[in-house]
């Protein structure tokens, strides 16, 4: 595949990413890929994805939503990423991609969302109907009190809003309280959401927080679920067996062996 860094022009700081393309044969369509809460685009699905979709002719973009990685710094020593999140602005950065895509001659791309992602991703697909397919890996329930409750513990501790051991680490008041506020409802989306739809999930994961079956039965449209066996959130020695079952879904979901 051919590989080429990009950077996305926000109201504020850019949208660093690499746009993946076919070396050769024939462009069957194109792919957005959502990274999962202080993830990047150079890691995880957002990384392992795009050398077996790009086979299939897909284009592929895997960019950093402003809120990437738990904190980081670009051409100045101002705090950014993770830390300071919002929804609103999460949103705004998968809007503003697909635009991007749109004026590069894609303007209705597959969206993969891993974990937050994919949460962020149902309300993509609800603001974007004509999506042709989305695949969720991993995607959170979303919705109020997103992050308590569960095994994990996340946001649930004694609410240190600063040092979280139960979170990535650290967080802003303000990301904190929009956390719990404004993460998109991924089970009270479902309906609405038409495209077909794979959910995928670990079998070492909680199904009441990573809910596929759940929302397949709450799904507007076609979905399939697939449970890999022996696999964590990350899908750590098990990327093959993902990239394959997403690869032969959106095969046969968007036809492209007929193309």
């Amino acid at each position: 595949m051919r590989t080429q860094l990009v950077s996305i022009p926000t109201d504020t700081a850019p949208l660093d990413g690499a746009l993946y393309e076919p070396d050769s044969g024939p462009v069957t369509g194109a792919v957005l890929l959502f990274h999962g809460n202080t993830m990047n685009f150079y890691v995880g699905a957002s990384r392992f994805l795009p050398p077996v979709l790009t086979r299939l002719g897909l284009v592929c973009l895997a960019f950093n939503r402003r809120g990437h990685d738990i904190l980081t710094t670009r051409n100045s020593r101002a705090a950014e990423g993770g830390a300071y999140q919002s929804t609103r602005e999460a949103i705004a950065d998968n809007r503003i991609a697909a635009e991007w895509m749109k004026a590069r001659g894609f303007p209705a791309p597959v969206i993969i969302g891993h974990s937050n992602g994919g949460m962020l991703g149902t309300q993509h697909v609800v603001d974007h109907p004509q999506t042709p397919a989305l695949v969720l890996l991993s995607a959170g329930r979303g919705g109020r009190n997103a992050g308590s409750g569960g095994r994990e513990g996340l946001l649930a501790g004694d609410r240190e809003l600063m040092f979280m051991p139960g979170w990535w680490y650290v967080i802003s008041a303000e990301s904190f309280l929009d956390r719990i506020a404004t993460v998109p409802d991924t089970i009270a989306l479902a309906p609405k959401i038409k495209c077909p739809v794979l959910c995928i999930r670990g079998d070492k994961e909680e199904a009441h927080r990573y809910p596929a079956e759940e929302y397949q039965r709450a799904a507007g449209g076609p979905c399939e679920v697939e449970i890999v066996a022996n696999s964590d959130h990350f899908y750590n020695g098990r990327e093959d067996v993902v990239a394959t079952l997403v690869a032969k879904w959106l095969t046969r979901t968007l036809k492209l062996g007929a193309q």
